[in-house]
């Protein structure tokens, strides 16, 4: 296995921790700790927020950061350059458009990686009771982080659809 099978390898991997737990939150944890809120009967979500919640988001913040940096990685490997895929490969002597393709990925996963750290995680923390806040910062961390997180699971759907093209030789 050669390096940037590793790397491709890595950031695979990383990757799907990263959607499946994006996609965990928003399909499934959220619509359970609303529920769990809605039944006066039931136990109510402490369990989901003080047990699950915490360390699904560790995994889902570190698993962000390997996938951006394994698909760094495995861009100066193969060739393409971090530089030459942010600029949708115009930096490039003969423009590609497989590297733009790449590229549109690359700027999308940043994004996402940036909705994660600066917007989702700071608020989750509020929400969680890891950081003090009033019930009006509460309210308002609720709802950032919902929309960061629901702009990331829009998001994911052309981010993976440029690494597969990419991956497979189609660019659009």
């Amino acid at each position: 296995m050669n390096l940037w099978s590793l790397e491709v390898w890595l950031h695979v991997i990383a990757g799907i921790t990263w959607i499946g737990l994006l996609y965990y939150f928003n399909f499934v944890q959220v619509p359970a700790v609303a529920a769990a809120t809605a039944d006066k009967d039931g136990p109510g979500p402490a369990a989901i927020s003080k047990y699950v919640a915490p360390r699904a988001l560790l995994w889902f913040r570190w698993s962000a950061v390997v996938t951006w940096i394994t698909g760094a990685a495995a861009l100066e490997t193969m060739g393409v350059g971090v530089v030459n895929a942010f600029l949708l490969g115009l930096a490039s002597e003969s423009y590609n458009v497989s590297v733009a393709v790449i590229g549109i990925g690359a700027w999308l996963g940043t994004i996402m990686l940036f909705n994660v750290w600066v917007l989702i995680w700071p608020n989750q923390k509020k929400l969680l009771g890891m950081v003090q806040a009033t019930d009006e910062e509460k309210a308002k961390a609720k709802n950032v982080a919902f929309l960061a997180s629901r702009t990331n699971t829009l998001l994911s759907i052309p981010m993976l659809m440029c690494m597969v093209a990419y991956g497979h030789g189609l660019p659009f």
